[in-house]
């Protein structure tokens, strides 16, 4: 036994690292409004050699425009493909939306939900980002939920409030089953776009809150098994310390993603 150090703990914190191994490291690139069909396939193609060999799930993220070209492109490949929203409804009278249906039959399997960017601009609610994930999950897609605070609600402590709040409310009526097809993204807003990263510490601290929500819902064992990346500002240059994280299990990635060989790096990193 180490000397000054509880056995209770050193068991704790074998169990938590030994369920790290067992969930799936996942970096998915969020491409947000950028890239045509034809700069989609170029820069897929110029990624496929450099992630072949991952270690991790790989996925991207792209604009509806970009989704038959990406798809066509990540044939034969490792990489997924995913959307940025969806909408909550099979169909109807909302221009502009795509449903949960449409994307599956493009060969959609992820969807980015309640990104920071479609809360902020869009007015998207807690409410709607948990209907959407629902109409995700129903559908068999894989739903990448984004969760965080800003600095000023940071700055406030209500950090741990606020991404229990939203993990709870993004979750209503999902039951444990569905949750196998749901990962969480913690961005805290303020580290989104702005290059200021989240410490490696907060980064897992901020994480850890989104677990143990899960657990406070569906049991500590299920909460265990559940992905929770980290997105804001994740980079080639500290990707390695923040997946090394207990509580780190990839990261949904910005600006990153539209570089193939940055994105390669923070692949590697998650796959070690």
């Amino acid at each position: 036994m180490l000397i000054g150090i509880d056995p209770y703990i050193c068991v704790i914190k074998r169990r938590i690292i030994m369920n790290k191994a067992k969930r799936q490291a996942i970096i998915a690139g969020n491409w947000k409004m950028n890239k045509t069909p034809a700069e989609t396939t170029a820069l897929i193609n110029e990624m496929k050699p450099l992630v072949a060999d991952a270690n991790c799930e790989v996925v991207l993220c792209v604009p509806f425009i970009d989704i038959a070209a990406a798809v066509e492109a990540a044939k034969g490949s490792n990489i997924k493909i995913g959307a940025e929203n969806v909408h909550f409804k099979a169909s109807g009278a909302y221009t502009g939306e795509i449903s949960a249906e449409m994307l599956t039959a493009a060969g959609v399997e992820y969807v980015v939900i309640g990104h920071s960017e479609r809360r902020q601009y869009f007015g998207e609610t807690d409410q709607t980002v948990n209907l959407r994930t629902l109409a995700a999950v129903n559908a068999g897609l894989k739903a990448i939920v984004c969760v965080g605070e800003t600095l000023e609600q940071r700055e406030l402590g209500y950090t741990e409030t606020l991404l229990k709040y939203q993990t709870k409310m993004a979750l209503t009526n999902v039951s444990a089953e569905q949750l196998k097809n749901v990962v969480i993204a913690y961005e805290p807003v303020w580290a989104i776009g702005t290059g200021v990263t989240a410490t490696a510490d907060q980064a897992d601290e901020g994480n850890g809150y989104v677990r143990a929500a899960i657990a406070e819902v569906y049991g500590a064992e299920v909460a265990e098994t559940v992905t929770i990346q980290y997105g804001g500002s994740m980079n080639a240059g500290n990707a390695d310390e923040l997946v090394a994280k207990v509580n780190v299990d990839g990261g949904l990635i910005g600006g990153a993603s539209l570089k193939a060989q940055d994105f390669s790096v923070i692949v590697k990193a998650a796959s070690k």
